[in-house]
């Protein structure tokens, strides 16, 4: 028997990863000959931490374990959190990436900007060619006019005064230069 249909996963898993207080964002899975590969995608506002996705690890496996759904089938698991080049299309994803570096796309024009607060819908983008000294400013985004949205790839520090008037990175989260280099998390084989 193979390994259950992605919607049956994340049937089994949304209530006990919302009862362990992160977010289902996404589970796919890739059917390789007899052996397949079942990766689970969780995040919350405070980050996903190694220890995090062992015992997060455990306890889909206990689920997976408790049904028959996946026979005697061998599979991966596979447990990781958001990484670059994740599209933010909910309201959590904006967020959790504050302080982030984001290319936006709207109707008419494409925007790099620093992910600011999000608020009544919209998100400050700290963008360059502002006036004054540090040649910043805040662009207010409406997210219902944003047509595609991805984090950026960053290989140096951000600049202090972007990440102030972005407001800061959120607790728990790592700066935009060493998420980059701790990306992904993942989990354990079955």
């Amino acid at each position: 028997m193979p390994v259950p249909s992605r919607e049956r996963v994340i049937e089994l898993l949304a209530e006990p990863i919302e009862r362990e207080g992160y977010d289902l964002e996404d589970v796919t899975i890739t059917l390789t000959g007899r052996h397949s590969s079942v990766r689970v995608m969780v995040d919350r506002d405070a980050g996903l931490e190694l220890d995090e996705v062992a015992r997060l690890s455990h306890m889909i496996s206990d689920v997976f374990d408790s049904v028959s759904d996946f026979g005697e089938s061998p599979y991966t698991l596979e447990v990781t959190s958001p990484g670059i080049g994740r599209p933010l299309t909910e309201e959590r994803h904006w967020r959790r990436a504050r302080g982030r570096k984001a290319l936006v796309e709207l109707e008419t024009e494409s925007v790099t900007g620093r992910i600011g607060r999000l608020a009544d819908g919209a998100v400050d983008l700290v963008v360059t060619g502002g006036r004054g000294r540090s040649g910043l400013a805040v662009r207010q985004v409406e997210l219902k006019d944003v047509k595609k949205a991805v984090v950026q790839v960053e290989f140096s520090r951000p600049d202090a005064r972007e990440l102030e008037l972005a407001g800061g990175i959120p607790e728990g989260r790592l700066t935009p230069a060493d998420a980059d280099a701790s990306n992904e998390a993942e989990g354990s084989d079955k």
